[in-house]
């Protein structure tokens, strides 16, 4: 038997920086900043408990789909399409590095060492789509250098995301066509992969707190939970719209999805058609538990705080929603 809770209570703080639709949001490992990304060129950094905006990091000039601080909240990568992966001073909001790159950044990632950081870039203008793996000490004094790693897209299905794996001595891919890999971070060489648990393209992987799990988000209106050692498929979670974003609560036995009708057909649809709202699952049963009702546009990134207290959704409409969670839910519980 299950039972559906309905969050009623609950009021968003409502973060409005950016003038163009929510490409990413990541919180930083203690989880009292958030930063953001978006279609115009200005990531911002926010106070997450109270949705103060600390300052936006000028520079890009394009689209910025990625970004992601390191866990000390020194330095923060961000990928864009002006076809550069920048570093930037947190505490200084200023551009450190800039490493140039032929096609657009699609994904960027600090080792959880942060000794070493990729980029994905993608595959236009005759360009392949490629992983490159840097050295931070590298990437500071010498950007235009050859990285010491480079991984090409294999099949030629173009990488769209990609994660660190558990101690850093691997990478997670996800691409266009739905297949998964495994790399050897030192070597490039593939450790495994998987075809056919998604059928469309991946548009976002988040790991579980402990590494042990993540989960993807595919345009085939599907979230799944996969083993971080080997890819193994755990758990799927249904919607009836592609899924752009997910991700793991790291207190209860839940994971967020987000995603709705594509932007492009948004405009010849009510929003309560095109199911704009954020779905909460059991991690284990797969049922669904509850929606949250916010966003005027298709929800492009979902991120649970670190202490899974709160979670935060950006969308197409471009705003950023906290929602810290009422008592109810945290008294709710899952019956089987």
């Amino acid at each position: 038997r299950t039972r559906t809770h309905t969050h009623t209570a609950m009021k968003p703080i409502l973060l409005h920086g950016h003038e163009r639709s929510l490409t990413s949001i990541k919180y930083n490992t203690e989880g009292d900043l958030l930063f953001s990304t978006s279609k115009d060129n200005s990531p911002c950094v926010w106070f997450s408990h109270n949705g103060e905006m600390l300052g936006t990091f000028e520079g890009h000039n394009g689209a910025i789909w990625r970004c992601d601080p390191d866990f000390r909240s020194e330095h923060l990568l961000t990928g864009s399409a002006d076809n550069t992966c920048k570093i930037w001073s947190i505490d200084r909001g200023s551009c450190v590095q800039t490493i140039p790159t032929k096609s657009a950044v699609r994904a960027v990632g600090w080792s959880y060492d942060a000794e070493q950081l990729f980029m994905v870039t993608d595959k236009t203008m005759g360009q392949k789509s490629e992983l490159r793996i840097f050295s931070k000490k590298q990437a500071l004094q010498e950007p235009e250098a050859a990285p010491q790693l480079t991984i090409q897209s294999p099949a030629a299905a173009k990488i769209t995301c990609a994660l660190w794996g558990p101690l850093d001595d691997t990478i997670i891919t996800g691409h266009e066509n739905g297949m998964l890999c495994r790399w050897d971070a030192k070597t490039g060489q593939e450790l495994g992969r998987t075809e056919s648990d998604h059928s469309d393209k991946i548009n976002d992987m988040q790991m579980s707190k402990d590494l042990t799990m993540f989960i993807t988000a595919s345009k085939d209106q599907r979230a799944k939970l996969f083993d971080s050692q080997d890819l193994t498929h755990l758990k799927t979670y249904k919607h009836d719209r592609p899924v752009n974003s997910a991700s793991i609560s790291s207190l209860k036995d839940h994971i967020v999805m987000g995603g709705g009708q594509e932007a492009m057909s948004v405009t010849t649809t009510s929003a309560k058609a095109g199911k704009f709202d954020a779905r909460f699952c059991h991690l284990v049963f797969e049922q669904e538990l509850g929606r949250v009702k916010d966003h005027f546009g298709p929800i492009n990134t979902v991120a649970f705080h670190p202490d899974g207290r709160s979670y935060s959704s950006g969308g197409e409409d471009g705003y950023i929603r906290v929602h810290v969670f009422d008592p109810t839910y945290f008294e709710f519980e899952f019956e089987t």
